[in-house]
């Protein structure tokens, strides 16, 4: 089993780019997650080794570049993590002194 499942990127509300390893490219595009769960399974692994086989870039194809490996950037949900965290937390007017 994965370390990391598309179905748990999810729920953790990350957002992955995937993004061209060419120098003259280096185009970034945003995955959906939903569609790669309904396309490849919810137990389909999400880390690098799991999706790089799977991704090609267009530009670099069409341009007749040669093929480079591509990578992601995972970004967590900073909203979500902030949100909760603040969730319990109530302002004090006490003084200090």
């Amino acid at each position: 089993m994965p370390q990391k499942t598309l179905a748990d990127t999810l729920a953790a509300r990350e957002t992955i780019y995937v993004n061209c390893g060419h120098p003259m490219c280096c185009k970034s595009t945003k995955l959906d997650i939903q569609a790669l769960i309904d396309r490849l399974g919810r137990d389909h692994g999400s880390m690098h080794d799991d999706l790089v086989g799977l991704f090609v870039c267009s530009n670099c194809k069409a341009a007749g570049r040669d093929r480079r490996q591509v990578f992601f950037t995972c970004i967590p949900d900073y909203e979500g993590q902030q949100r909760a965290r603040n969730r319990d937390w109530k302002p004090t007017f006490e003084r200090r002194g």
